[in-house]
Parts: C-alpha cells; sequence; structure tokens
C-alpha cells in the first residue's frame, strides 16, 4: 500500500522554487498596491485558477528574487496533495 500523505518541502534554491511554480502554471506575483518605488511588496504566486487574481500583480522572477533573498525568506511548499493530485499550498517563511 502506498503512503499518499501530502509531503512538503522547503527551499530556498531559486531553480528548484522556479520549477515547482511553473509546473504548476504559476508566475511570480506580488499583492497589488503593498509596494513603494523599486519594493513590489507582499511576494505571491499567481496559479491559475487561484483567488487572488484581482489582487495579485505578475512581476519578474528576478524582481522576485531579489525580494525573496533581500528579505531572508525560504518557501514551504507542498508537491502533493494526500489525494495524490498536484498542489498549489505555499507558504513563505523565514530561513
Amino acid at each position: 500500500m502506498s503512503d499518499t500523505a501530502s509531503e512538503s518541502n522547503t527551499t530556498t534554491d531559486h531553480d528548484e522554487i522556479r520549477k515547482w511554480v511553473e509546473s504548476n502554471d504559476g508566475k511570480p506575483a506580488c499583492v497589488r498596491d503593498t509596494g513603494k518605488g523599486d519594493d513590489p511588496g507582499v511576494l505571491r504566486f499567481d496559479f491559475p485558477g487561484g483567488a487572488g487574481d484581482e489582487s495579485l500583480e505578475q512581476i519578474s522572477w528576478d524582481e522576485w528574487f531579489e525580494k525573496f533573498d533581500s528579505q531572508g525568506l525560504a518557501l514551504l511548499y507542498q508537491e502533493k496533495k494526500a489525494s495524490g493530485e498536484g498542489s498549489t499550498f505555499f507558504k513563505l517563511v523565514n530561513r
């Protein structure tokens, strides 16, 4: 019997983050109107059918990772749901 429990990973690796987001058809984004000047504000990912379509603004990977690194963040993400299907659950946490 296979174990189908949900599995989560924590990483700061840019390639791993980008690969996970893009494998779920996501794009780097920020919450609209939370940044000032060159600061994009609150980081998020924009996934198709996500709840934040109106409040999110897509940004470049370079902008996203610059803020991610300068804030000392890590990505906690879920590969699969307990059901075995792909998951887009994530949380940005302190390193």
